[in-house]
């Protein structure tokens, strides 16, 4: 779990995508910014919206929720994209919203349990109780498959 940033007092940028809470290590997150008007791209995976112009880095853009094959909800003063850096560049994701920087101690940090594997369990790292609610910690390095990150390494 290290190399996404989660250590001794592991920092999470939270979000929300449909009903369930996620988390990745904040070393990653690059900056959060509102929604903004995405250019569309040919020839790209169905989850990918498009790129950014973002202070002259274009920049591919991944719907969260068309990667994690949920309905499609309109983007809303909510939507967040989350600029974080993945091991082939740096990539916007967008979110339903943000929640909080937290603080969580790794000893609390639980594998997922066996009923979550399969579609998607190899990007989640762990999960965390946080409240109520379980947290899901994503490894964004395995959210691509390799030739999904090969085309985007294209744009």
């Amino acid at each position: 779990m290290h190399d996404e940033g989660f250590s001794e007092l592991s920092q999470l940028v939270t979000f929300s995508i449909g009903d369930e809470e996620y988390g990745v290590g904040i070393l990653r997150v690059q900056e959060i910014i509102r929604m903004m008007p995405v250019t569309k791209v040919p020839s790209c995976p169905d989850f990918v919206e498009g790129v950014i112009n973002l202070r002259g880095m274009v920049i591919p853009v991944v719907d969260m929720r068309k990667r994690f094959e949920m309905p499609a909800k309109p983007f809303d003063v909510h939507t967040r994209i989350l600029v974080m850096e993945s091991e082939i560049q740096v990539m916007g994701y967008i979110v339903d919203s943000v929640r909080e920087v937290m603080r969580i101690d790794p000893s609390r940090i639980e594998a997922a349990p066996t009923e979550v594997a399969g579609v998607g369990s190899e990007y989640i790292k762990g999960m965390v109780q946080n409240g109520n609610k379980l947290l899901i910690l994503l490894d964004l390095n395995d959210l691509l498959s390799e030739s999904e990150k090969g085309a985007l390494a294209a744009i």
